[in-house]
């Protein structure tokens, strides 16, 4: 307690004294347009001059600090990481339609625990914290750099077309923004606008560089770099390097119709797997001020040829597996009240398996700080309510949620060991005015609560329940 207290205090000053320098980006909701460069937008007028188009760009700049602690059970390592870095974003002007973007960022492991060192009573590695710079180099601390968007955009009528390394933010892959930097994404994308109450996209990706790297990596690189946890016959996974993948195929298409929006997309990581979604959402107002909201999901997925190698050791998805998982949510929204309870179930037919280093899960019932990939035979319940003070630029957000698991050593359902468990997080948001526009924060605490069996083995217990997680962000936008 004592550690943390001191932690705590740390931050605090961090906070007052470097208040005008930073902002937030801490989570989006997927589906979003990624916005993590929030700066001005406006541009020079689309001229048949190329140095129009350079001279008149816009320059968009962000810094970011980033406090973790996670406390875990008693007996049990704790650690702390406190993280800086900036980036600078540039996209010239319109150029018959055309237009050219690059940025980069930098990051600083200003203070942390030793995240090369074992837990002494498990062996395990820190989880959390290492995800604030390099997870392929824990010992560095200052050459944490990365490109990350450099593409060329085509933009006609509402539609846009972009090749390069850039930023997408789709249910399967996306940003995963809970740490410095998200995940990026390079290949052909594709955004169509113009049909009415339609909107389609979709292309092809062949590289990515995952949250917490520095490198790119191509599509079967890619699978393996974050823990790749045990096969479904309890030995360790051999994926790690060994996935063969030309690329990865997807397309979405979310159509409006009267009071209900339907979403369906479709991704296949060739050679490995197919994964189907379709979704839909009502929203309509049912009394005067109160709106209620309905939700359903169904995911499907199955293995295409070999799943990622012909040898069964190592493998990503075991030919022949078929995984289902459907969802259900239901709400009501009053002013800036909202509040929704939402129940997920992956079957027992087999895993729900997608490349963590891509995203985060697109479940109702995803709560930050742990995700149900790897998982199968789930039930899942969560509770989220939100209250926004538009005029202040707050926003409080608490969310509770159970999750029964199969039991840890169930390895054909269960990839991390992950047992039971209760999670609730508190999340606080504010945003600046005045001298101070630009700057955002964040307060995120998440608790989490062993429901399951452990057999007497604390590394199913270390960094995964029965532990506490604090994270404090400031970041700003110029």
């Amino acid at each position: 307690m004592k550690k943390f207290i001191n932690h705590f205090t740390f931050i605090l000053l961090v906070a007052l004294s470097f208040s005008p320098f930073f902002g937030w980006t801490q989570h989006q909701e997927l589906g979003e347009k990624p916005s993590l460069w929030k700066s001005k937008t406006k541009q020079g007028y689309d001229s048949t001059s190329l140095r129009h188009a350079f001279t008149h760009g816009v320059i968009h700049g962000h810094l970011r600090y980033f406090f973790m602690h996670t406390n875990n059970a008693p007996g049990l390592s704790d650690y702390y990481a406190h993280a800086i870095g900036g980036g600078i974003k540039y996209e010239t002007a319109p150029f018959k339609g055309f237009q050219f973007g690059v940025s980069g960022f930098y990051v600083f492991n200003i203070a942390s625990s030793d995240l090369e060192k074992a837990d002494e009573k498990t062996n395990a590695m820190n989880r959390y914290e290492i995800g604030l710079f390099d997870v392929q180099d824990p010992s560095n601390k200052h050459n944490i750099d990365r490109l990350e968007e450099l593409y060329l955009k085509y933009t006609w009528k509402k539609n846009q077309i972009t090749y390069g390394k850039q930023l997408i933010n789709t249910p399967f892959i996306n940003l995963q923004d809970g740490r410095m930097r998200p995940s990026e994404v390079q290949g052909l994308y594709l955004e169509l606008n113009s049909l009415r109450q339609t909107h389609i996209e979709g292309g092809f990706l062949h590289a990515f560089s995952p949250r917490s790297t520095t490198d790119w990596f191509s599509t079967g690189r890619s699978i393996g770099i974050y823990a790749s946890g045990v096969t479904e016959s309890g030995e360790k996974s051999d994926y790690a390097g060994n996935i063969k993948s030309a690329g990865v195929l997807l397309a979405g298409i979310q159509h409006q119709v009267k009071d209900w929006r339907l979403t369906y997309w479709n991704v296949n990581i060739l050679n490995v797997s197919h994964t189907s979604m379709i979704q839909g959402d009502w929203k309509k107002e049912v009394s005067p001020g109160l709106k209620g909201t309905i939700g359903l999901q169904g995911i499907w997925q199955t293995a295409l040829q070999d799943g990622g190698n012909e040898d069964k050791t190592k493998t990503y998805f075991n030919p022949g597996s078929d995984v289902f998982s459907f969802g259900v949510r239901v709400g009501i929204e009053k002013k800036q009240f909202q509040s929704m309870i939402n129940y997920n179930r992956i079957t027992a037919h087999g895993r729900y398996l997608m490349p963590r280093e891509w995203g985060r899960d697109p479940f109702f019932t995803f709560m930050p700080r742990e995700r149900n990939e790897g998982l199968g035979d789930v039930h899942a319940i969560s509770i989220r309510n939100s209250f926004s003070l538009p005029r202040k630029n707050l926003r409080f957000e608490w969310s509770i949620g159970y999750f029964d698991l199969p039991d840890v050593k169930t390895t054909a359902l269960n990839k991390y060991g992950l047992p039971s468990y209760w999670q609730t997080n508190l999340d606080a948001r504010y945003a600046f005015r005045g001298l101070l526009e630009g700057l955002e924060t964040q307060f995120l605490l998440v608790f989490k609560k062993n429901q399951g069996n452990i057999y007497g083995n604390e590394r199913y217990i270390i960094n995964k329940v029965d532990m506490t997680n604090l994270n404090l962000v400031l970041n700003y936008h110029f």
